[in-house]
């Protein structure tokens, strides 16, 4: 029986990550700062908290990494842990630095260290690249991050590579670009559409705030990106790849598929905030996962209509 540690398996992609998993035969180990006190909303949610065997770590922490990697003796890490959200980025910048370029360094290093024959997923982030204009982005598209957020997934990057190139360590980084499912926070966009959509179409009277809807996106479903982070440690060398749908939506359009998915005309509900326009935001995001459809013979199936359709079925019968 294989071993699996999850850094961030209370979030979206690590709990979907668990349960995929264990579909496998795996034994899935995750953590957290405080495992006894954090309550792993997630993985009770979709049934497999008492599957999953839960650690303390503090990624910024390198003693903490080195017990947990002690104790745990994993055959794959999957580093999903840091700080998640851009516009927090902003507001906390040292600490998004710190969860996310320090917490992947130490993990490289204590894996290093401890010389374990482990495979690495790293999970980077589309914001690497910054805005691509029209043009999508694959591997070796150039990074220039405009976010704290970006700045620290592009660090975190490259030291996955530094690490492949000067050790030997099988370590990869799989660039993803948005992904959403209903185990999305509030705090996500998408899922403050979602969620006040889903309010108003039961009779809620409010307004829906959102800042520049203009920006697009490359949205895919969670669920079938966490398999794309499966394939990638299944293959016999290390490398990076860029997981994406290939297609470009506004967020205008995300707010008009959900609302009209609900008979309801979006122009009533929705104003703009501009209190919750970001710094410095991108214009456009869009992927080019060629090389995963190649390599690992992933693709996505479900492109931006699908995930919305899927969130406000799921809220519709869970809220």
């Amino acid at each position: 029986m294989k071993r699996a540690l999850i850094c961030g398996i209370s979030g979206q992609d690590g709990t979907y990550l668990a349960q995929m998993l264990l579909n496998q035969g795996y034994e899935i180990w995750g953590t957290s700062r405080d495992a006894q006190m954090t309550n792993f909303h997630n993985l009770v949610t979709i049934g497999i908290k008492h599957k999953v065997k839960l650690v303390s770590m503090a990624l910024n922490d390198f003693r903490s990494v080195l017990q947990a990697l002690t104790l745990c003796k994993p055959d794959e890490i999957y580093n999903l842990a840091g700080q998640s959200s851009v516009g927090l980025s902003f507001e906390q910048p040292v600490e998004t630095l710190e969860s996310i370029a320090t917490g992947t360094l130490n993990l490289l290093e204590a894996i290093r260290f401890l010389g374990l024959p482990v495979k690495f997923y790293n999970a980077s982030s589309s914001e690497c690249f910054g805005n691509v204009n029209e043009n999508e982005a694959d591997e070796n598209t150039p990074f220039r991050p405009r976010s704290p957020y970006g700045v620290a997934k592009a660090a975190a990057f490259w030291e996955v590579v530094n690490y492949r190139e000067a050790y030997g360590l099988f370590a990869c980084s799989g660039i993803l670009f948005n992904h959403e499912s209903p185990l999305r926070p509030e705090r996500f966009v998408t899922q403050k559409i979602v969620s006040a959509a889903c309010r108003i179409a039961r009779g809620s009277n409010e307004t829906l705030y959102l800042g520049n809807i203009d920006i697009k996106r490359d949205w895919g479903w969670a669920p079938e990106y966490v398999v794309a982070m499966f394939l990638m440690l299944q293959k016999s060398e290390p490398t990076d790849y860029v997981i994406a749908t290939g297609e470009s939506h506004s967020l205008l359009d995300f707010v008009s598929e959900a609302f009209e998915y609900l008979d309801l005309d979006w122009k009533h509900y929705v104003s703009i905030d501009i209190q919750l326009m970001r710094p410095n935001d991108l214009g456009i995001g869009l992927g080019n996962a060629s090389k995963a459809k190649t390599q690992l013979g992933w693709q996505a199936n479900y492109k931006m209509k699908d995930v919305v359709r899927e969130m406000i079925k799921y809220n519709l019968m869970n809220k």
